[in-house]
């Protein structure tokens, strides 16, 4: 009887440890952004890749210098898919960045070249 109870025990304790790290992983979808654009970005949008919405600037004051990077907050684990949308603050032209799984990415270089208007990210 004993020994049911320790296994039933240990056994609620390891379901318990694996649903604690599959919640801790799915609210882990924060980033750093790096700007390697060639260009100084004043605002950054983040919206799920199947909507139109942007929502609110995610840069709030100042602006992301280029060869700098700085941290997103981002938790919506239910649409890890994403768009990005940058505001360059020299011409306010825009740029956007497609699909990009914000569940599985730490890092994300953004890359542009002006002239041609290609965009690239790098991603880690």
């Amino acid at each position: 009887m004993i020994s049911t109870f320790k296994s039933l025990a240990l056994s609620a304790l390891l379901f318990a440890g694996a649903t604690a790290s599959v919640t801790a992983y799915a609210g882990a979808a924060d980033f750093s952004l790096v700007n390697r654009t060639g260009y100084s970005i004043s605002e950054v949008y983040i919206s799920a890749a199947n909507k139109d919405a942007w929502g609110k600037d995610r840069m709030g004051d100042g602006t992301l210098d280029n060869g700098k990077a700085k941290l997103f907050r981002f938790s919506d684990a239910a649409n890890c898919v994403q768009d990005i949308k940058v505001v360059f603050e020299d011409d306010s032209s825009e740029v956007v960045w497609e699909d990009i799984d914000l569940c599985e990415v730490h890092k994300i270089t953004l890359r542009y070249n002006r002239k041609t208007r290609v965009v690239s990210a790098e991603t880690e």
